[in-house]
């Protein structure tokens, strides 16, 4: 197991680095409820106490249900400044517009909702002089499990080298709530949905190659599959080169 005090000490250095060498006023990050977003908050308040963390419901009912009061429980636990901005009308609205100008696939509409959230994020922030936490971590990274431009999208991250079961180990270092802790992983783009499920592989077997190479090797067909599939989510825009 790593040694999570002074990844703790390491990783909020970082985070207040940055907000000082930008000149930011401080950090705002999507609170979702879920793990990546918890672990996030956490430090960023460590860091910095103008840590604000956004709730953002969009349609799926888990989003104001489960996924909701773990987020508040997070921010009542840790002193995090909440503000709730429903997304739902606004998405629905989108798809509409859009709709008429193209058929919308089930994917381009789930990838709505993260769009709309970096979209809130980076207006609070540019409003307030804030900078963007990302919540990504290295297993979802490694499957090109993120939206491009969605939560993909951010200033800086300081959990994106982590994978899930890192995740989970920091976050019963620091204390988080069991709410947290102990559901589903799930993106809550729409209600029943969860991320293993939607691979078709667990989180166990991601980890376990990422962390020791060895897996199952049904396991390891998928990984490789959703890895090649996703390289251009982990590329920089291409720019044309006459060079």
């Amino acid at each position: 197991m790593r040694d999570y005090a002074d990844e703790t000490k390491k990783r909020v250095e970082f985070i207040r680095k940055l907000a000082e060498d930008a000149g930011a006023r401080g950090v705002v990050f999507g609170n979702s409820g879920g793990k990546d977003s918890a672990l996030v908050g956490i430090l960023c308040k460590l860091a910095c106490d103008n840590t604000l963390g956004v709730i953002m419901p969009c349609g799926s009912k888990r989003n104001y249900e489960s996924d909701m009061s773990d987020a508040l429980e997070l921010a009542g636990q840790f002193d995090i400044e909440t503000r709730t901005v429903d997304l739902s009308e606004a998405a629905a609205e989108l798809m509409r517009a859009t709709g008429q100008a193209a058929s919308l696939t089930d994917a381009a509409r789930a990838n709505i909702a993260p769009r709309l959230r970096m979209t809130t994020l980076y207006a609070i922030a540019a409003s307030e002089g804030m900078l963007v936490a990302g919540t990504g971590n290295r297993s979802e990274r490694h499957m090109g499990y993120f939206t491009k431009w969605g939560d993909g999208a951010f200033d800086f991250n300081p959990v994106g080298d982590l994978t899930v079961t890192e995740i989970y180990e920091f976050l019963r270092y620091l204390g988080a709530p069991g709410g947290v802790i102990g559901k589903a992983p799930s993106a809550g783009l729409f209600d029943g949905q969860t991320d293993e499920e939607d691979m078709g592989v667990s989180y166990s077997s991601i980890d376990a190659l990422l962390l020791t190479g060895q897996c199952p090797p049904e396991d390891a067909a998928i990984i490789d599959r959703y890895h090649r599939a996703s390289e251009h989510k982990r590329r920089p825009a291409v720019i044309y080169n006459d060079e």
